[in-house]
């Protein structure tokens, strides 16, 4: 074995254990986690253009976006020890990963949206997503509309 294989299996050999200890063991398990963490970050992504697009950007939601983000991803972990703790196997992690990818995905729709890249996507998908997320799209905007009317009034 050369270094960089020494090195991948010393950094799995330590990463999976922690991983499993925290959020439990399985494929399911797992993937779960890496799908919250994959729609979190198109989420960041979408989020990051459509705020550059409208003029909204604000450092300092970003960084608070940095601690949600934690929170998000250390949610399913309690989960999980309620699990344990009750011996109702993946029940409680289940629903807070189901109830976080719903909020993150229609956040992240939204976010698409508002970036403009509606062209992009299926008008027919378009078309059920801009239904189902309407409320986040109205929220959304309304936060901006709001950052750039503080901004102005701190000129």
């Amino acid at each position: 074995m050369n270094r960089e294989q020494i090195a991948a299996s010393s950094i799995g050999a330590i990463a999976l254990p922690i991983f499993e200890f925290i959020y439990g063991e399985g494929t399911a398990v797992m993937f779960s986690v890496f799908a919250l963490a994959f729609f979190i970050l198109l989420d960041w992504l979408s989020g990051s253009r459509a705020s550059r697009k409208d003029n909204t950007y604000a450092s300092h939601y970003g960084i608070d976006g940095v601690f949600r983000t934690f929170f998000m991803l250390l949610l399913p972990a309690g989960g999980h020890m309620i699990d344990v703790v009750f011996g109702i196997p993946g029940v409680v992690f289940g629903i807070l990963v189901v109830g976080l990818l719903h909020h993150t995905i229609k956040s992240m729709t939204a976010n698409a949206v508002r970036a403009g890249w509606a062209e992009w996507l299926p008008i027919s998908l378009l078309e059920k997503l801009t239904a189902w997320v309407q409320s986040e799209i109205d929220s959304k905007i309304d936060r901006a509309v709001k950052r750039m009317s503080d901004r102005e009034v701190g000129k």
